[in-house]
């Protein structure tokens, strides 16, 4: 009987013209999101969750390849972007509904080397990169699609660093994967955001960029515009909520009004 069903529906979307229907309220909401937001938005999809949301389902990465992959027709409720111009690609490709954008929250950008390091405080000159790297590498974000590396190489070469930094540079698709080679030892520092440094306690930081050096980090959310989840909209709202700034606040992130 299910396959007769089945074949029945077919039928029905070639005879007549098939709608999206709603998603059932069973079913999660999907988000896609920059990887420097885990430790928040997990916490926050348990919370929401908790206090009868529906369930969350997260896909983390880089930014612009999950927005690349939304506009593709990748099945997502919500993107969360680490910066303007990945979430500006979705806008672009009419993979999210503009009018529902905003920027939720701010960040900084740091230097981190693993725990053990002799590196305490690092001064933001040539000669003391080259002096900490050595014969190591400099792990970030790949430094033209990935947000983190994008504002790493900004402010680099702001602050006459990256003629030095840039021989060494391991480029990672993810912040997160920069910061796990730090916190593995493979590299003796790391560029990733403050909130990074706050997720792992086997790294530390040594040294903040100005935020002059660099464009304004911050992370805009949106719905898709192929979402039929009515809960992605009360999920994002609560994101918003006092209870949601305080889970972001708690992972070392600006709140913005």
């Amino acid at each position: 009987m299910r396959p007769l069903l089945r074949l029945a529906s077919i039928a029905l979307c070639v005879a007549l013209p098939c709608v999206a229907w709603p998603a059932r309220a069973d079913e999660p909401i999907v988000v896609f999101a920059a990887a420097s937001l885990k430790s928040a938005l997990d916490a926050a999809s348990v919370a929401f969750h908790a206090e009868g949301g529906a369930e969350i389902k997260i896909s983390y990465g880089g930014s612009l390849a999950l927005a690349r992959q939304i506009v593709a027709g990748a099945p997502a409720d919500m993107f969360a972007s680490a910066d303007e111009e990945s979430m500006d690609e979705a806008v672009k490709g009419a993979a999210v509904k503009a009018d529902s954008r905003s920027d939720l929250l701010g960040n900084q950008l740091v230097v981190v080397a693993p725990k053990q390091s002799a590196t305490d405080t690092l001064a933001l000159t040539p000669d003391a990169f080259d002096k900490a790297i050595g014969a190591g590498h400099l792990a970030t974000g790949e430094v033209n699609t990935v947000p983190v590396g994008r504002y790493a190489k900004e402010a680099l070469r702001n602050l006459g660093l990256w003629s030095v930094v840039e021989p060494h540079l391991a480029m990672t698709d993810n912040v997160r994967a920069a910061l796990a080679f730090v916190a593995r030892g493979e590299a003796p520092l790391g560029i990733v955001y403050a909130t990074d440094a706050v997720a792992d306690p086997t790294v530390k930081v040594v040294a903040t960029f100005p935020e002059a050096s660099h464009a304004p980090i911050l992370y805009p959310f949106a719905l898709t515009a192929s979402s039929h989840h009515e809960a992605a909209a009360k999920f994002l709202t609560y994101l918003k909520s006092p209870a949601g700034r305080a889970i972001f606040e708690r992972q070392g992130f600006k709140v913005l009004n």
